[in-house]
């Protein structure tokens, strides 16, 4: 059985895990806010801008820019990029764990492929760099401060080994915010622009209502020039947004759940020492009383 000193010395020790805790969740949940809100603003242009590139993409040729190319794929054989982000620190429940499960399924379910992975997120890293594969890009300490020039730099990368015809397909794998208490992991494709209108990680109601034509001018050609490599850096910049939130919602619930858990056992140790106090007492008392009889 402990003595009192060790259990007061674990009742402290937890209150004071208690105390970090707190601390987090408090500083999870003020930085949240602020993410949450820059997700907000910019999943509207974001799921817009895809809507419409796609929707242009089924009028023209796919020769008409080169990150429309669909190439024809062997079954036995074939390149992807895989960008796999995470977060680079810990403490947030089972949120990197489910992206790195969700990228090695990716893996697993195409063994036909070679698959080269650009790892944003010091905890991907990590993980995946340590286990033999072969990585092209890699990114850490990038969330805190996020810019959408980090966006762009991982675009021009993506686009680079797509274009100059290192890989025929990239994938995006990243936590998607849906709300405090819930992300999905999502495996999206980024290259080449996909020409049809898909699902993304924008609310439903975005994509809902009948499908819209447009005029365009100039001609199609000309604006995928420019369009399209923006549109490829926005959809990184809202899947980094997207893991951003994801992120400190995950981190804030985890360090409420270890908050609660630790008021449970330190009321759990209390009342043990309390028992143990008052077994030491009535022994202490039966001893006397067994003292004072022998005399």
């Amino acid at each position: 059985m402990p003595s009192l000193l060790d259990i007061r010395r674990r009742i402290r020790a937890v209150k004071s895990t208690q105390q970090i805790t707190k601390a987090m969740k408090m500083v999870a949940a003020s930085k949240l806010r602020r993410a949450q809100d820059r997700i907000q603003h910019a999943r509207p242009f974001a799921t817009q801008m895809l809507r419409v590139l796609n929707s242009l993409a089924t009028r023209v040729d796919p020769s008409a820019h080169p990150l429309l190319d669909e190439r024809k794929v062997p079954r036995a054989g074939g390149r992807t990029l895989l960008f796999v982000i995470t977060a680079d620190r810990g403490l947030c429940g089972s949120f990197n764990a489910n992206v790195i499960k969700a990228a090695a399924t990716f893996i697993t379910e195409h063994p036909e492929r070679h698959v080269t992975l650009g790892l944003v997120g010091r905890r991907g890293r990590d993980y995946y760099a340590k286990r033999g594969f072969e990585v092209r890009y890699e990114r850490i300490n990038l969330f805190a401060k996020l810019q959408y020039e980090d966006a762009r730099d991982i675009a021009q990368t993506a686009i680079d080994a797509f274009v100059g015809g290192e890989v025929d397909r990239v994938f995006l794998t990243y936590n998607e915010f849906r709300s405090v208490m819930t992300q999905r992991v999502v495996v999206e494709p980024l290259l080449p622009i996909p020409r049809t209108v898909l699902e993304t990680s924008a609310d439903a109601s975005t994509q809902a209502g009948p499908a819209v034509d447009y005029l365009y001018e100039p001609a199609p050609e000309e604006l995928f020039r420019t369009l399209l490599p923006r549109h490829v850096e926005v959809q990184v910049y809202r899947a980094l947004l997207e893991s951003n939130a994801a992120f400190y919602a995950a981190q804030m619930t985890a360090m409420d759940a270890a908050t609660r858990n630790s008021g449970e056992m330190i009321e759990s140790l209390t009342l043990y020492m309390n028992k143990v106090r008052q077994a030491a007492i009535t022994r202490e008392i039966i001893e006397v009383v067994s003292g004072a009889g022998a005399l």
